[in-house]
């Protein structure tokens, strides 16, 4: 996973933190209310990946999160790690 310039980089199989972590407003298939930050998305599959990609019933939100060194960094543990920061310092309550 070698980031590009602009520190984009190609999704990490079997990750999917980004599908976890954080809470989603809009709905999706099978979530109607969308979903609760630290819950999987029921769109994944078993190997992780999301079921909905290239699915105009994709919510706009997921397909706006780009992976990226930053967030992703070396591992799965760092990008669930990051997320879930990003998650409660965007949190509304």
């Amino acid at each position: 996973m070698a980031p590009t310039e602009r520190g984009v980089i190609d999704c990490r199989p079997g990750c999917a933190a980004c599908c976890i972590a954080p809470s989603i407003s809009s709905p999706i298939p099978g979530m109607e209310g969308g979903k609760p930050a630290g819950v999987p998305c029921i769109q994944l599959d078993e190997q992780l990946r999301c079921k909905l990609f290239g699915d105009p019933r994709r919510p706009a939100v997921c397909g706006g999160l780009q992976p990226s060194a930053e967030m992703c960094g070396t591992d799965r543990v760092h990008a669930l790690h990051y997320l879930n920061r990003l998650e409660a310092l965007t949190r509304h309550d």
